[in-house]
């Protein structure tokens, strides 16, 4: 479609606004209404669909369409509800010398162009201007709003990943130092039993080499959300935490938004064993998030479906619902929910897919698994 529907519906409010006017004005001033200069009324009106497209060119068809009108003496220098909705366009879309020009071409055309005007009253070329100058004046002011407006909202957005990395940083420093309190109990156990039992010394060894293996690769995804410019509140660097939360907890999050309203079924494929601790966690929040985001979008009796694909070289997550039932409109949200899927499945190198599908919405993500695991599993 060439033009927008809300470009539809100026369209028809200038075209009733003006033929409003048409009428009441030929009206009063002729005591009766031209039936011929009604269609061009409207005609006049309609070119702004084209308004978006072609601001000057549909700025000056209508100012045609005026002069036109005027000199056949159908209508007297007046700013319709067209002509002001034109200009407006043309002021908001090209830089303020265009725009100038724009506001003086409209004056001439509007207040000089009228036949029976041979010497333009003062009174009424300062209506004309004052008219002209309040559009461009509602012109810039809006055009500020609605800058000030997009750059809080980048810096919302800004915001909302700046605290998603943070809190991504703050479980990956916990996974971490979970990872070096077992294997300073794992050294210690090999330690002790080093004379007695080398052999469940060495399992012990074999055991702590694994788990510094994954500290190394969580501490290097810790250290690339840090380089994304923000120093994460990490707490009591000394405690020792409990790890976060992981595939076995998902069971609680589906049984949560059954709860909540939302029939949801969980389907796995595969084995999630010795899954590493934070593609646990990234699996975990995609979908924690992604039900957060139906039960607030879709409303709800909306059915989601959750399947997770284990394999040896990656992960596969997929949530999708089925849109919001029949009489519950879909709410929109900020966005910023997806930002922070986005950061955690950037962090491990995959990839995220989310939009409409099939009437609702699907969240389809596919992560990477380290090659060591996919060793395992060969």
């Amino acid at each position: 479609m060439p033009w927008s529907r809300p470009d539809g519906l100026v369209a028809v409010g200038a075209a009733a606004v003006d033929l409003v006017g048409y009428t009441v004005t030929t009206q009063m001033d002729r005591g009766h209404v031209p039936v011929a200069g009604c269609p061009v009324v409207v005609a006049a009106a309609l070119l702004l669909l084209a308004r978006r497209r072609a601001p000057l060119t549909v700025l000056a068809g209508v100012l045609a369409v005026h002069l036109a009108l005027q000199w056949t003496g159908s209508m007297g220098q007046q700013y319709g509800a067209a002509t002001v909705v034109a200009l407006y366009t043309a002021l908001r879309h090209h830089r303020p010398a265009v725009g100038a020009v724009a506001v003086a071409g409209s004056v001439a055309v509007l207040h000089f162009g009228h036949p029976a005007a041979t010497e333009p009253a003062a009174v009424a070329l300062a209506a004309n201007v004052a008219a002209a100058l309040l559009v461009a004046a509602t012109a810039t002011a809006v055009g500020r709003w609605q800058r000030g407006t997009e750059i809080r909202r980048q810096l919302d957005a800004e915001r909302a990943v700046s605290d998603e990395r943070r809190r991504i940083a703050r479980e990956l420093h916990d996974i971490v130092a979970h990872h070096l309190t077992t294997m300073q109990l794992l050294a210690g156990g090999a330690r002790a039993n080093l004379d007695r039992s080398p052999e469940t010394a060495r399992e012990a060894l074999v055991t702590l080499e694994g788990s510094g293996r994954a500290a190394l690769r969580e501490m290097r995804h810790l250290l690339d959300v840090l380089r994304a410019g923000d120093e994460s509140d990490e707490g009591d660097e000394g405690e020792a935490t409990a790890p976060q939360p992981g595939i076995g907890d998902l069971d609680r999050v589906v049984e949560d938004s059954r709860r909540a309203g939302l029939p949801t079924t969980l389907t796995t494929d595969g084995d999630p064993a010795a899954l590493p601790p934070g593609v646990a966690l990234t699996v975990f929040r995609i979908v924690q998030e992604a039900l957060t985001n139906t039960r607030k979008h879709a409303g709800p009796g909306a059915h989601v479906d959750v399947r997770l694909a284990f394999a040896a070289h990656e992960v596969r997550v997929a949530v999708t619902d089925e849109g919001p039932r029949e009489g519950h409109p879909a709410a929109r949200g900020s966005g910023y929910g997806l930002m922070g899927m986005r950061e955690r499945v950037a962090l491990h190198g995959g990839t995220l897919r989310a939009g409409p599908e099939a009437g609702g919405f699907a969240v389809r993500a596919r992560l990477p698994l380290p090659a060591e695991r996919q060793e395992t599993h060969a």
